[in-house]
């Protein structure tokens, strides 16, 4: 039987933008459903230990660039180590993803949680930029005027709030997080066990 994942995602992390096309060539492969969640990472860093990556020891910044080199040259995938805009303002891209999936079209969310990414690590975008924004979303293939007045309405900024509160809940604390079964993996590193759980 197909599996479903529960996919806590940060519209700021390199990480998350590594692991996107692979997470969704082996979700089409194994016939697996996602969810998306777009969630407030300095929240759950708050009461899970974590700390934002200006007050992290130099020893792990430098070990941070350090693999991100490696993946990048591993995956083959572009990625610019030190992009201008970072970190961005994800909150309207994040509120953005939010409202597509509460209007039920999770692959449009997905699709632009992932073109929001490479906005941000490809291409160097200002992805926090309303113009840049609704751009990326045109990008999509997305009526962007009707994406963003959706993502403006008050609950949509309160559905954040809860599902940020849900990712906690559930033991998240790292993105990207893949929650399958109940079981977490965190990280794209983790992604061949994520494929192995899938083919389960």
């Amino acid at each position: 039987m197909p599996k479903h994942v529960d996919y806590y995602v940060s519209l700021n992390s390199p990480w998350t933008y590594l692991g996107s096309k692979r997470l969704e060539a082996m979700t089409q492969k194994h016939g697996a459903s996602v969810t998306i969640w777009p969630v407030d990472f300095g929240s759950v860093f708050a009461v899970s230990g974590g700390l934002p990556l200006p007050k992290r020891a130099p020893q792990r910044q430098a070990y941070r660039m350090m693999e991100l080199k490696r993946w990048r040259d591993r995956l083959g995938v572009k990625l610019t180590l030190e992009p201008k805009f970072f970190p961005a303002n994800e909150a309207p891209a994040a509120r953005c993803v939010i409202a597509l999936r509460e209007q039920g079209r999770m692959a449009d969310a997905i699709k632009l949680a992932h073109a929001v990414l490479a906005a941000l690590w490809a291409d160097e975008k200002n992805t926090g930029d309303p113009a840049t924004l609704q751009a990326i979303i045109t990008g999509c293939g997305l009526d962007a005027p009707a994406v963003i007045k959706a993502s403006e309405a008050p609950e949509i900024a309160a559905k954040r709030e809860a599902y940020t509160k849900h990712a906690i809940e559930q033991g998240v604390f790292g993105a990207p997080s893949f929650v399958i079964d109940g079981e977490i993996f965190w990280g794209q590193d983790r992604l061949d066990f994520v494929e192995a759980k899938l083919a389960s």
